[in-house]
């Protein structure tokens, strides 16, 4: 295998979609255990997280693709 094919399928790795994952994780099992009655959360709370995890992805995401146009 020479480098051109090893290339292929690695790529840069990419903050925003590693954090954005978790918090989705984060916020579905949340849900599960707000559905089985193991936690009390309520709509606004989930609301809420939502858009700040989302306003934090989209930061970090803003960040990371300014700093990666820099590099050579």
């Amino acid at each position: 295998m020479n480098d051109d094919q090893n290339r292929s399928w690695r790529h840069r790795f990419d903050p925003g979609s590693l954090i954005a994952g978790l918090f989705f994780l984060a916020v579905a099992v949340t849900h599960l255990l707000a559905v089985f009655g193991h936690v009390k959360i309520s709509g606004t709370a989930t609301v809420s997280a939502l858009l700040g995890g989302l306003a934090l992805v989209m930061i970090i995401r803003f960040l990371t693709r300014a700093r990666r146009r820099d590099m050579p």
